[in-house]
């Protein structure tokens, strides 16, 4: 799939996660929306995976480990064919499957329930492990937020997948710079965080741009030819992405926008939509 095509799926994914968030009047747009060309790569060219076969045996997995930004991944899961993306406008809702934090047990694609901060990792880190020992060649891709690694359960991960050497595991921080609290320097800085996973024995990708699909493509490439140990990519990404009024601002962690401003996000996205149409044409 061609850089044109990924960028017009990653801004499918941006409107149904503005919809989603706006219909629940509740949720996490800012990090959903930074990390929404990452999951546009891992799902529509990076992993082994199957729609129509959600659990095949041979597949990749995905947690995702900052999961509260669920609409991101539930906009992905759709717009790859594993649900209607009219559902996602039932995010939140009583009855609805698709809840503010991801359920393995409801949800299609879904790997691993998660939504407690830092234990998604270790959930990735067991399963990459069982992949080892059953010789299988499965790879592992789990997801973090960057204030999410304040936790001390990504490090006891962390040095677990160092210590046995899990090449088949890829750790993605997204880097947005920002928190519930504020920017994440502030509140308790993580950084170095490249020079910490170098110190649990990781290869350290830093991806400068999270929303170049060129670099993109070259961090995971890097990823899948790296041996004898897993990687870490620090993803630097831009909180709120592709909405004027929630880029770079932290009081869209977790807020829902409301019809006035949805009306304008999806202007924005419509925009930038139009856009990508143009580049195609010239």
């Amino acid at each position: 799939m061609n850089n044109l095509e990924l960028k017009k799926i990653a801004n499918e994914v941006r409107k149904g996660i503005v919809t989603a968030v706006h219909s629940a009047k509740a949720g996490h747009p800012g990090g959903s929306l930074s990390a929404a060309d990452i999951y546009t790569y891992l799902y529509f060219e990076e992993m082994n995976i199957d729609p129509k076969d959600p659990k095949k045996e041979d597949r990749d997995r995905f947690v995702l480990s900052k999961g509260h930004t669920a609409p991101g991944l539930y906009s992905t899961l759709a717009n790859r064919g594993y649900f209607p993306v009219e559902d996602l406008t039932t995010l939140r809702k009583l009855g609805s499957y698709l809840q503010g934090h991801p359920s393995m047990q409801y949800i299609p694609g879904v790997d691993m329930s998660s939504g407690s901060l830092g234990q998604g990792i270790s959930a990735a880190v067991g399963m990459a492990l069982a992949a080892k020992m059953d010789e299988k060649d499965i790879r592992v891709y789990t997801l973090l937020g960057d204030g999410e690694i304040q936790e001390g359960q990504v490090w006891e991960a962390a040095m677990f997948a160092g210590h046995r050497k899990l090449d088949n595991l890829v750790v993605i921080v997204d880097n947005n710079g920002l928190q519930i609290d504020g920017p994440i320097d502030q509140v308790c800085s993580p950084y170095p965080i490249d020079k910490k996973f170098e110190a649990f024995n990781f290869h350290v990708i830093n991806l400068d741009d999270a929303h170049d699909f060129d670099k993109i493509r070259a961090a995971f490439k890097e990823a899948r030819e790296t041996k004898g140990m897993p990687t870490a990519i620090i993803a630097h990404s831009l909180k709120g992405k592709g909405v004027s009024f929630m880029e770079g601002n932290v009081a869209w962690h977790g807020t829902a926008p409301n019809d006035e401003q949805y009306a304008v996000a999806m202007a924005d996205l419509e925009k930038i939509g139009e856009e990508l149409n143009k580049e195609g044409e010239a």
